[in-house]
């Protein structure tokens, strides 16, 4: 199955590269192949922590002209996610959004939602939905 590119991309950041993978696992298997999806976790060494240059990376290869929709499980990963965001310059980063809502909850509602040709607006409404 093919990727609809006018579908929202979806983000994982974590700390962990074993909890970014399994969470992207778990929105791949829920939703298959419509929407973008990447993930990235652990910091340059290899060690927990994240790596705004991976996240960069993650962004890009998620991009839609759709957009994308950033998930996050701590604070750091969202710091730097905010940088990543800042580096693709204005017109691009006005269509990545940090979305506050659980990592895999979130994910992947927002990856269903997105494989039905949901707006960017909306994709990261529906998950933050989830939020206490």
């Amino acid at each position: 199955m093919s990727v609809r590119s006018e579908n929202v991309g979806i983000v994982i950041v974590s700390h962990s590269p074993l909890i970014a993978r399994g969470t992207a696992d778990m929105v791949r298997q829920m939703v298959g192949d419509d929407v973008p999806l990447a993930w990235c976790g652990g910091n340059a060494d290899g060690g927990l922590g994240t790596n705004t240059a991976d996240i960069l990376s993650a962004i890009e290869a998620a991009w839609s002209k759709a957009g994308v929709a950033v998930f996050v499980d701590l604070g750091g990963a969202e710091t730097n996610s905010e940088m990543a965001i800042e580096m693709l310059g204005e017109e691009r980063s006005a269509m990545a959004v940090i979305c506050n809502a659980p990592l895999v909850e979130g994910a992947v509602i927002a990856a269903t939602e997105a494989s039905g040709g949901a707006s960017l607006a909306r994709v990261v409404a529906t998950a933050e939905e989830l939020s206490p």
